[in-house]
């Protein structure tokens, strides 16, 4: 079942404030970016945020769930603490400042 629009921008306003944040469609569902890292998914209108050390300290007990199948476990973030917004920025930030930056993308080989 694919994410609706809705949800993903929902999440985009409430973590304005933990850097440049934005949702991008992806295979019906919406990845969540913070400072260029893919920070998140969001699928079946649920919250998953890829599992650091720094998250898993601040969460403290957190929900482990793969998003999809075949996925590593990412952390499920309940719904109620989507209204805190304060608290999801701080996740979020965490969760950018321990990720590496994506590898850059190849350029295309031009066609003769």
């Amino acid at each position: 079942m694919a994410s609706k629009q809705s949800t993903a921008d929902f999440l985009v306003d409430q973590a304005a404030m933990a850097g440049e944040v934005s949702a991008k469609k992806m295979f019906g569902e919406y990845g969540v970016f913070c400072d260029g890292k893919m920070v998140a998914v969001v699928c079946d209108d649920q919250l998953f945020v890829k599992q650091t050390a720094g998250g898993r300290a601040f969460i403290v007990t957190p929900l482990e769930q793969q998003p999809f199948p075949r996925a590593k476990n990412y952390f499920l973030i309940d719904g109620e603490r989507w209204d805190d917004a304060a608290w999801l920025c701080e996740l979020l930030r965490i969760t950018a400042r321990e990720l590496p930056m994506p590898a850059p993308r190849k350029k295309k080989a031009a066609k003769t």
